[in-house]
């Protein structure tokens, strides 16, 4: 036997028994916070005052037009010299066939897609100019918006049909166009209540896309500069994609602002233009239930445009949850 081989048995025999095995003593279990499982009421209790007040605000007013769109509601019922009586889907069925409301549902359709694109355009363009400008300029740009943002709608529809009267609107007379009148053909005046509604729209989107693109890392940026990448480039490929959860937030909100414009048509076009020429569904629901004394028709209107809203809104939130986006 070596040397080696006697220290390795002799220190075998000199090393202490080992331990005896003592299982691990169990954890104590922590107790959960109450109100943080999921048949918790606390969350329900903090939500309770918003929800008072979103019932009293929303959900009673959409079930009473839901219901006088299922009814005969005209002056003669407001007035009790006759009955109310249900007519279940009959005001629906004689707006679908009606040819004025179909021509109606398609302008307020494409008049609210032109503005929607227009204000986004226009918003996010300036919120790239802010990235580029001094602190002075920028904050004479922001100042600006906000000004035309806080104007009411009555007030900014007024100075823009000023700016564009034919006798004494300044517009006119830089421009040459001599004694045109805006508001009297369909198209044109549609194009100066487009350009109302995005100079009051833009702002909250140039504000918006300003705060995500500061929001935006910087190095991100730079390593596209280095790329040799262009200013459109890099807004296509890197700052939309970063930002598209704040452009859906916008989007949807432009759609909503849009597609119920009333104020800037009423007040622009006199009412909804030369026999009803430039009319939207807001100012159509507004004659067909103030005016005729339709009321029923009127709800169906503001019910058709409210499912035609929740439509657009679910659509456009399931394409970005496809897309693998958190809202």
């Amino acid at each position: 036997m070596t040397d080696r081989t006697a220290a390795a048995t002799e220190a075998d025999r000199t090393a202490p028994p080992p331990a005896p095995y003592r299982p691990a003593a169990p954890r104590p279990r922590t107790r959960r916070p109450a109100g943080r499982g999921s048949g918790g009421w606390t969350p329900w209790l903090y939500l309770a005052p918003a929800l008072t007040v979103l019932g009293g605000l929303l959900v009673y007013p959409i079930h009473q037009l839901g219901l006088i769109s299922f009814l005969e509601y005209t002056q003669a019922q407001v007035s009790g010299g006759e009955p109310t009586s249900f007519q279940g889907f009959g005001n629906y069925t004689a707006l679908l066939r009606d040819e004025q409301f179909r021509q109606v549902l398609l302008a307020t359709v494409v008049f609210a897609a032109a503005c929607v694109a227009a204000t986004l355009a226009v918003g996010c363009a300036l919120a790239v100019l802010l990235t580029r400008v001094r602190a002075l300029p920028r904050l004479a740009l922001m100042l600006a918006a906000l000004g035309a943002w806080a104007t009411p709608a009555v007030t900014g529809s007024t100075v823009w049909v000023f700016l564009f009267d034919p006798d004494f609107g300044p517009v006119n007379k830089v421009l040459g166009l001599g004694d045109l009148s805006w508001t009297y053909g369909r198209y044109s005046a549609f194009a100066l209540v487009l350009f109302e509604v995005v100079w009051c729209s833009f702002p909250f989107v140039m504000v918006t896309v300003y705060a995500g693109i500061k929001a935006v890392p910087s190095e991100v940026l730079e390593a596209a500069a280095l790329d040799g990448a262009s200013s459109w480039r890099t807004w296509r490929s890197v700052t939309a994609p970063l930002l598209r959860p704040i452009l859906a937030v916008v989007t949807i909100q432009s759609v909503i602002w849009d597609f119920k414009v009333f104020t800037q048509i009423y007040v622009m076009t006199g009412g909804g233009g030369i026999a009803g020429q430039n009319l939207v569904l807001n100012v159509y629901a507004y004659q067909k239930a103030f005016a005729s004394s339709q009321y029923s028709l009127g709800a169906a209107i503001g019910v058709v445009m409210l499912l035609i809203l929740l439509a657009v809104t679910l659509v456009h939130l399931r394409l970005l949850r496809r897309q693998g986006e958190h809202l």
